[in-house]
C-alpha cells in the first residue's frame, strides 16, 4: 500500500470572547445533546460523517469500548437536526487543567454547502466553554481546542478560523492510502 503525506493543524481558543458567532441556516435546523450513551448512535454519526474523508480510528471499537468512552463525565455529543433528519454532529471531551477538546465535527456529506457546520461549530463550540456548569465539579473551561488535517473537509480548516479558532501547531506525517470507508463497509459516499 502507497503511503501519502498528511498534514495536520491544531488549532485553539483561549477565552470564550474568541468565539466568533455564525449564521444561523435556513430552516428547521436544531441542536440537541444526545443525553443517552448510544454507541449504536455514535458509530452511526462516525461512519456517516467521515466515511468519505477517511476516518477510521474508531471503526474496529467494540460496543463495550463505545460505552466506555461515551460514558465518561463530560463527554458529550451535540447533533444538528434538519427537519428531524440528523444532519452532523460535534463531539466535546473534557481534559485536565480546564481543557476541551473537540474531537469529532463534521456534517453528513448531503447536508454539507447549508451553511449548517458554522453554525454547529460556533454552537459545539460554546457547549465547550459551557460545559463544567452541566458537570457539577469539573473543572471550568479555560481553552478549547482541535485538530484538523488535510483529508478533512475542503472547508474545515477555513471554518474553524471563521470561528475565532487560531493555529497553534503544524505536522506532516505519511499515512497509508487508501480507499474510503464509507459510512458501511463497501458503501460509495456520494
Amino acid at each position: 500500500m502507497s503511503s501519502v503525506p498528511v498534514t495536520t493543524w491544531s488549532l485553539e481558543q483561549t477565552s470564550p470572547a474568541d468565539l466568533l458567532p455564525a449564521a444561523a441556516p435556513e430552516g428547521d435546523v436544531r441542536i440537541v445533546r444526545a443525553e443517552v450513551p448510544s454507541p449504536e448512535f455514535s458509530r452511526f454519526l462516525y461512519a456517516s460523517v467521515g466515511g468519505d474523508i477517511r476516518w477510521t480510528d474508531r471503526l474496529g471499537w467494540t460496543y463495550a469500548r463505545w460505552q466506555e468512552h461515551l460514558g465518561r463525565p463530560g463527554v458529550e455529543t451535540w447533533v444538528a437536526y434538519d427537519r428531524g433528519t440528523p444532519a452532523g454532529y460535534v463531539e466535546l471531551e473534557p481534559q485536565d487543567e480546564g481543557a476541551v477538546e473537540i474531537v469529532y465535527f463534521g456534517l453528513i456529506p448531503a447536508f454539507r454547502g447549508r451553511r449548517i457546520g458554522g453554525h454547529l461549530l460556533a454552537y459545539g463550540t460554546a457547549r465547550a466553554w459551557d460545559l463544567a456548569e452541566r458537570w457539577p465539579g469539573r473543572t471550568p473551561t479555560k481553552r478549547v481546542w482541535l485538530h484538523t488535517c488535510s483529508k478533512d473537509g475542503e472547508f474545515a480548516m477555513d471554518n474553524y478560523q471563521r470561528r475565532g479558532f487560531t493555529l497553534f501547531d503544524t505536522k506532516v506525517e505519511l499515512e497509508p492510502d487508501g480507499p474510503t470507508p464509507g459510512p458501511w463497509p463497501g458503501a460509495h459516499p456520494a
